[in-house]
């Protein structure tokens, strides 16, 4: 018997799904590329692999766009652009005609133009999305340029530059351009960390501000702690680049954006995954766009509710990921369904989503599917190109970077796509949303008033937009005399956001004066926010009115709603209510979590295997997720000034010590540390040293980030270990330390799949004979290489529904109606039931969940350490561990 085959096989245990190819007849007998194998398609479509940049020193392709002769132009993350003139469907060849296009007058080594991240043909030019600090090899700095061919030579000699943006882009620059519906402007989708411009004109009003009162917290890493409000934006300008206006803003970092057939906007944002399982946490989302909308995003623990009525919710909370293409089938040559549909990206996982949107109120309802999935299937662009075919790439961040081709060819004819019938309530939005440009109108008041109290949010928020984009002093004095409590909120709202000190008392005089229980869950969260606005605007104005506003709110607190305790619990703390903290106290070890809150179409567990990487991270959180809602009073306390007692504080330092052993985003340690310490500085001086320890400050590293670890942890300076380098270290592994190699089993999470000595994870293979079946070289190269071969007894397992999604795990047991599947390998005996009748397909991955990284935090010594510990069997007596011994190599 081959041993490393066998080794590999008692190694590996699978992680990503292999998928379903579903292929035309007259493909069917052609042999398929590797690549093309991986991926999971629905009935009847075709997909080719066509090109591999990287193999030709290329780079990592991120951008796309078709020109008007369709030939396809992209561009390399980190380097310059190519156009690729695409065989047709069913040529005896895939192979392209590739060109690198010397753009201007590239001398000297320079490059002409480059580093795009996004890309658009218009107009008779390139668009190009430049994303870089110009240096001596591009001298080009982030922004927005255009290129041109000025003598009809088919190639770009002109270079003109639109537009720069400031502010520390990278990953989360300015991104993707599109035509507007009618073509004759670009809208432009930009990251939280570009600046917004000074614009024309602005749909959003800008007044944004961070206008929150919840403790603040900036991310303990570091990460986006000087982007101030209101984050990622999307703007529209002419073909010349002479006038701009803001359509919307408020995302973190949504890299495309999509017209459908309505002349409706879509995106697909992210946000922070260090931030999972924190309160403050959103999923990735699939929003709809309309005129001046916010979506909320603000630094660290500052962001938005989705019930906030100042922003506006997701259409469709994806789950976890990491948004990059956005485009809809409308070009497509794919049956109905599909040629209507959303087609939204996620690198991290993988998974082309489809999602299909229809017209609901002021609205769309989102319904998604998988549409394509791969592992590792990192996907970066996509456009429907002038056959129809789908086509996208993968790569990003210098990965292995391919283009695909997607095609129908099954038996359904090709779609046919016409505007949708709107509502009543998507037309009167519509109608207030021509008050948001062009300054103010006459007549927008009486127009928009009434709407402000309608019952579809998406309506009452354009009517408050039309109002807001009117002088204040035609409004305020109506909105201060306006009877109808829903109408009165939405226009405290507006006055908070464009008023002065001034009006602080009379607006929480207006407040204050409706009924509270008069109002039904939507109307009261909107009146806590107005509220909050107010104090937050008026900080200083509105403390005389602290006194009204804790009688009008303390007797509602607590709701046994958990949205509206949070803004109470905020709202009563901040204003100084006498018994805020023990009322939150005494809702901080009970509280429950929603479990439909944020409900996402994608459930953490179905993404742990498919992506080795960020799968292991997530697997470790879900194995003992914080509480959400617990964890936001706790932030709420910490900003607590008034209404300790020293059994208040020993019940919340306790709480706080006890967190620590909760396992959420790679922030979490952080912010819940920093939550500490806010509330240890209100803390009596000579009880701080006694509530430190007690909060668990020995538990923590010096910056609060991170548990302190009890065992030995690598050293480093680590490196990407080749089988070439490690093989010479492991030939002789006499005199090893097996107290430290013990340390590097457990820091590389072998000991968290695999028992070693009785001691371990139990979803792997037990170790302890190991070094009497194989060679060090074998064992290196099984780890380095984890998935060259996977024993069926520990592959992970796809099952394809019959809607198309997938669900990935390992498959523990099965009956005559039932699969038995385990998801997290750090929780093993969560089991989901998911029933025969339901699953079209079973297939067995191809990727290890071992990740082939996994020794490449230790340096040479500790990998000779870990090699030993391995070869031992875990037995601190073995001849390695003694001076003048050397391993056997069978």
């Amino acid at each position: 018997m081959n041993h490393k085959n066998h080794l590999a096989k008692i190694l590996m245990y699978s992680l990503c799904v292999f998928g379903v190819f579903s292929c035309a007849k007259k493909e069917e007998q052609k042999p398929l590329h590797p690549k093309v194998e991986k991926l999971k398609l629905p009935p009847g479509f075709v997909a080719e692999h066509i090109y591999s940049p990287g193999e030709n020193d290329q780079g990592s392709w991120v951008a796309m766009t078709f020109d008007d002769k369709g030939r396809m132009i992209t561009a390399d993350q980190y380097g310059g652009l190519y156009r690729l003139t695409i065989p047709a469907i069913g040529s005896d060849s895939l192979a392209p005609k590739v060109e690198k296009l010397v753009v201007g007058n590239e001398t000297g080594g320079k490059l002409g133009m480059g580093y795009a991240q996004g890309l658009l043909y218009a107009f008779n030019s390139v668009y190009v999305m430049v994303n870089h600090r110009g240096n001596d090899e591009f001298e080009k700095t982030t922004g927005m340029y255009r290129i041109q061919d000025s003598n009809g030579d088919d190639q770009y000699d002109k270079v003109e530059m639109i537009k720069l943006f400031s502010g520390d882009p990278g990953e989360h620059g300015p991104h993707s351009m599109i035509l507007s519906p009618d073509g004759q402007s670009i809208y432009i989708s930009a990251g939280n960390h570009v600046d917004v411009p000074e614009m024309d004109s602005y749909r959003l009003p800008n007044v944004w501000d961070r206008d929150n009162l919840f403790p603040e917290i900036k991310d303990p890493r570091g990460h986006a702690n000087n982007r101030m409000a209101p984050g990622g934006w999307i703007a529209k300008t002419d073909p010349e680049g002479k006038s701009w206006e803001l359509f919307a803003a408020g995302f973190r970092n949504e890299f495309d954006i999509a017209f459908n057939e309505n002349g409706d906007l879509f995106t697909y944002d992210s946000d922070m995954e260090w931030d999972f399982g924190m309160p403050w946490y959103r999923p990735t989302r699939i929003c709809y766009v309309p005129s001046g909308a916010e979506f909320g995003w603000r630094t660290g623990n500052q962001k938005w509710s989705p019930n906030y009525p100042d922003n506006l919710p997701a259409a469709l909370n994806i789950g976890q990921g990491s948004p990059t293409n956005v485009m809809f089938g409308t070009n497509s040559n794919f049956p109905d369904k599909y040629k209507k549909a959303l087609y939204t990206f996620d690198w991290s996982f993988g998974i082309i989503y489809a999602t299909t949107l229809t017209p609901e109120g002021g609205y769309y309802d989102a319904k998604a599917e998988e549409f394509i999935s791969g592992s590792p299937l990192p996907l970066t662009d996509g456009e429907f190109g002038p056959d129809g075919s789908m086509y996208f790439l993968t790569g990003g961040r210098r990965l292995e970077s391919d283009l695909y081709r997607v095609y129908y060819d099954g038996d359904e004819a090709a779609g046919t796509v016409s505007k949708q019938t709107l509502t009543e309530e998507h037309n009167i939005r519509r109608k207030l949303e021509a008050y948001h440009s062009g300054g103010p109108k006459a007549g927008a008041i009486e127009e928009a008033w009434p709407y402000l109290g309608h019952e579809d949010r998406f309506v009452q928020y354009a009517a408050r937009v039309a109002v807001e984009h009117q002088p204040i002093s035609e409004w305020k004095a109506k909105a201060l005399a306006e009877e109808d409590p829903n109408v009165a909120i939405q226009a405290a709202i507006a006055i908070a956001r464009h008023g002065d000190a001034s009006d602080a008392t009379p607006l929480l005089d207006k407040l204050t004066s409706i009924d509270y229980g008069s109002l039904d869950e939507k109307g009261k969260q909107n009146i806590l926010r107005a509220i909050e606005l107010t104090l937050f605007r008026f900080e200083n104005s509105s403390k005389a009115s602290f006194p009204k506003v804790i009688d009008y709110l303390n007797p509602n607190y607590p709701s046994g709603n958990n949205n509206l305790d949070r803004e109470l619990a905020k709202l009563l703390s901040y204003t100084g209510a006498p018994d805020a903290v023990s009322k939150t106290i005494a809702l901080l070890d009970n509280a429950k979590d929603d479990e439909n809150y944020q409900k996402t179409f994608t459930s953490s567990s179905d993404l742990i295997m498919r992506n080795p990487q960020y799968g292991m991270d997530i697997a470790n959180m879900l194995a003992n997720v914080p509480p959400a809602q617990q964890t936001y009073l706790a932030v709420v306390l910490g900003g607590a000034e008034k209404g300790w007692t020293p059994e208040l504080h020993d019940k919340y330092f306790t709480w706080i010590r006890n967190a620590f052993n909760y396992k959420g985003g790679r922030s979490y340690v952080g912010f819940v540390d920093r939550a500490r310490k806010m509330a240890l500085s209100h803390v009596a001086s000579s009880e701080m040293a006694k509530y430190d320890e007690m909060s668990g400050a020995a538990l923590l590293t010096g910056n609060g980030n991170d548990i302190v670890q009890s065992d030995i942890q690598p050293e480093g300076p680590g490196r990407r270990w080749t089988l070439e380098e490690a093989e010479p270290l492991v030939e002789n592994l006499s005199g090893r330390d097996y107290v430290k190699g013990k340390a590097m089993y457990a820091a590389t999470l072998c000991q968290s799949c695999h028992t070693m000595q009785g001691e371990g994870g139990i979803i792997g293979p037990d170790l302890t004979q190991l070094g009497t079946r194989f060679s060090p070289k074998d064992i290196l190269d099984a780890i380095i290489n984890p998935s060259k071969v996977i024993s069926d007894q520990y592959a992970a397992t796809a099952l394809v529904l019959n809607d198309g999604n997938s669900v990935v795990g390992r498959v523990t047991n099965e009956d005559d109606a039932n699969y038995y599947v385990s998801q997290n390998p750090f929780a093993p005996e969560t089991i989901r039931t998911v029933p025969k009748s339901s699953v079209s397909a079973v297939k067995t991955s191809d990727v290890s969940i071992m990740l082939p990284g996994m020794i490449n935090r230790l340096n040479e010594e500790e990998l000779k350490d870990l090699m030993a510990y391995l070869v031992s069997g875990g037995n601190p007596d073995s001849p390695v561990f003694q001076e003048g011994t050397s391993n056997s190599e069978d």
